[in-house]
C-alpha cells in the first residue's frame, strides 16, 4: 500500500528491460505488447556497434517511464528466433505493438533518432489506459475518498512520473486530507516538466486557500462587522475568507468582488489577487469563474 509521505517513483528498470529468449518471446512480447509497445532488441557479444546502441536504448526506454519495455534477445543463443524473424544483420531492433511488428530499424543510431523512435513507438500504446485511471481517481476524491485517490494518483505516477494531472491530483487528495504540509512538499518538489503546468498552478492556488482557512475568523461575527461598517475592507475580506473556509464559493466571489469595486487599491490590490487565487484553484470552465471572471473584467476596465 501506498504510504502518503512517500514521493512516487518510476518503475524499476527490471520491469522495464528484460533478457529475453526464444522460450519467453511469446509471453514477453507478443503477449506482452497487447498491453504496452515492446521493442526486441536483437545483438550478440561481438556485435561492435550493439555495445553502443544497446545501452543508450537502455537508457531511453528508462527515461520514457513505463510508456515502452525493451526485451534483449542474445541471437548468439537464440538462433532458431532470429532466423524465424529473419534477423540478418546487427544490431536489428524492432517494435511490437498488439502481437506484430510495428516499427524497426538495423544498425546504430545517434542518440537524437533514438529518443524519436522510442516516443514514436511509445505513441502507439497512446497513453497506457492512464486517463482513465486518472478518471477514476478524480472520481474517487469527488465521492470523499481521498486516500484511495490518493494511492491511484500515486500509481499514476509510478508509471509516468511527470504526469502533470495526476502529481496535482495528488497534492489535492493530501489537502482533503489536512495533510497541507505534505501538499506544500510535494508542489515544492514537483519535477521541473510539472513544475509550471497548469494543473500545478492550481494545486497551488488550492494549497494558498487552505493555509487561509486554517486561519480564518467566525463567518457570523465577520458578517455581522461587514454589516456594521460596509466601508471596512478588512472585515470583508476576512468575510470572503471564511466564506471560502465554508465552502460558500460564490458568495465569497461576490464579496472580493464588492471589495475590488469599493477600494481597488486597498492592500496593494489584495482583492484582485485574491480573486485571481481563487479561479486559479477552480476548473476554468467552472460557470461560476466565469461569471466571477466576467464581472471582474467589466469593473477593471470601466
Amino acid at each position: 500500500m501506498f504510504n502518503l509521505g512517500d514521493k512516487p517513483t518510476a518503475p524499476p528498470a527490471a520491469i522495464l528491460i528484460k533478457d529475453g529468449t526464444e522460450a519467453t518471446f511469446m509471453k514477453d512480447v507478443i503477449e506482452a505488447s497487447n498491453d504496452v509497445p515492446i521493442i526486441v532488441d536483437f545483438w550478440a557479444p561481438w556485435c561492435g556497434p550493439c555495445k553502443t546502441l544497446t545501452p543508450a536504448l537502455e537508457a531511453a526506454v528508462t527515461a520514457a517511464g513505463g510508456k515502452v519495455r525493451l526485451i534483449k534477445i542474445n541471437v548468439d543463443e537464440n538462433q532458431a528466433l532470429a532466423a524465424q524473424l529473419r534477423i540478418q544483420s546487427l544490431p536489428t531492433v524492432y517494435a511490437f505493438w498488439q502481437g506484430k511488428p510495428a516499427d524497426g530499424f538495423q544498425g546504430a543510431l545517434p542518440g537524437s533518432e533514438i529518443k524519436a523512435f522510442i516516443d514514436r513507438v511509445a505513441a502507439l500504446g497512446g497513453d497506457g489506459g492512464l486517463a482513465e485511471a486518472i478518471e477514476a481517481a478524480e472520481g474517487m476524491l469527488a465521492e470523499g475518498a481521498a486516500v484511495d485517490a490518493a494511492e491511484t494518483f500515486a500509481a499514476i505516477l509510478g508509471e509516468e512520473p511527470e504526469n502533470a494531472a495526476a502529481y496535482a491530483g495528488l497534492i489535492r487528495s493530501h489537502l482533503a486530507l489536512g495533510n497541507v504540509d505534505q501538499a506544500e512538499t510535494f508542489a515544492v518538489n514537483a519535477p521541473p516538466k510539472v513544475a509550471k503546468s497548469k494543473e500545478l498552478e492550481a494545486a497551488r492556488a488550492q494549497i494558498e486557500l487552505a493555509r487561509q482557512a486554517a486561519n480564518a475568523g467566525p463567518e457570523d461575527d465577520l458578517r455581522a462587522a461587514v454589516d456594521a461598517d460596509p466601508t471596512n475592507p478588512q472585515a470583508r475580506f476576512d468575510l470572503a475568507v471564511a466564506l471560502l473556509a465554508a465552502g460558500k464559493t460564490e458568495e465569497a466571489i461576490d464579496q472580493l468582488l464588492e471589495l475590488f469595486r469599493r477600494d481597488r487599491d486597498w492592500n496593494d490590490g489584495a482583492a484582485k489577487t485574491q480573486l485571481f487565487t481563487v479561479f486559479e484553484a477552480l476548473p476554468a470552465k467552472d460557470p461560476i469563474v466565469q461569471k466571477g471572471r466576467r464581472k471582474l473584467s467589466s469593473m477593471i476596465f470601466v
